[in-house]
């Protein structure tokens, strides 16, 4: 039995390259409806998605498209599988680079500061049924299952994934079309 957790393509929505926080609010809004435009996987990912027996995905346009890329089409999406939401908060007269707000934000949010958006004790949580459906699947198809995810959610559920007696057993990093895969030793 093997899981595989990919992370989707680069999105296509880029935006301003320096913004407000109270400006970032919105362009993560944009960001959660972007798709990954023409960015195409690599050949690993292909061959890597092809071995399959099952596809999950996250609801978000950005899985979708990136399996879509991939050739593949979800056997099933689920909201427990999206992205661990970003909190936004008004930092006044400061205009940073997405990806720093994005930091920022982030870093806020796992020392427990997460305002309207989910906490990460309960991101945890959802890891942690997702997790569940993800074992669940493999051992009912018998053989490799992908999680088409995000970054920080595919992170939380892989430990999810090793407390549940599954070894990682290859990782190709953290970026954008890498996956880990993890196997019942």
């Amino acid at each position: 039995m093997e899981i595989i957790l990919m992370r989707h393509g680069k999105p296509a929505y880029e935006g301003s390259p320096k913004v407000t926080s109270h400006e970032m609010a919105n362009w993560i809004t944009e960001y959660d409806l972007s798709d990954t435009g023409d960015n195409m996987p690599p050949e690993s990912s292909k061959r890597l998605a092809s071995s399959a027996l099952q596809i999950i995905s996250s609801p978000l346009p950005r899985t979708l498209s990136s399996l879509r890329a991939l050739g593949c089409e979800p056997d099933v999406v689920d909201e427990a599988f999206r992205e661990a939401d970003l909190p936004v908060f008004a930092i006044p007269g400061i205009r940073l680079s997405p990806s720093l707000w994005a930091a920022l934000f982030r870093v806020m949010w796992i020392c427990g500061f997460s305002r309207k958006v989910e906490s990460m004790r309960t991101a945890k949580q959802r890891a942690k049924h997702a997790a569940n459906i993800l074992v669940r699947c493999a051992k009912i198809s018998d053989g490799p299952v992908l999680l088409m995810g995000h970054g920080v959610m595919n992170r939380l559920i892989a430990r999810e994934l090793r407390s549940l007696g599954l070894k990682e057993h290859r990782c190709q990093g953290n970026g954008y079309w890498n996956a880990r895969r993890y196997r019942f030793h």
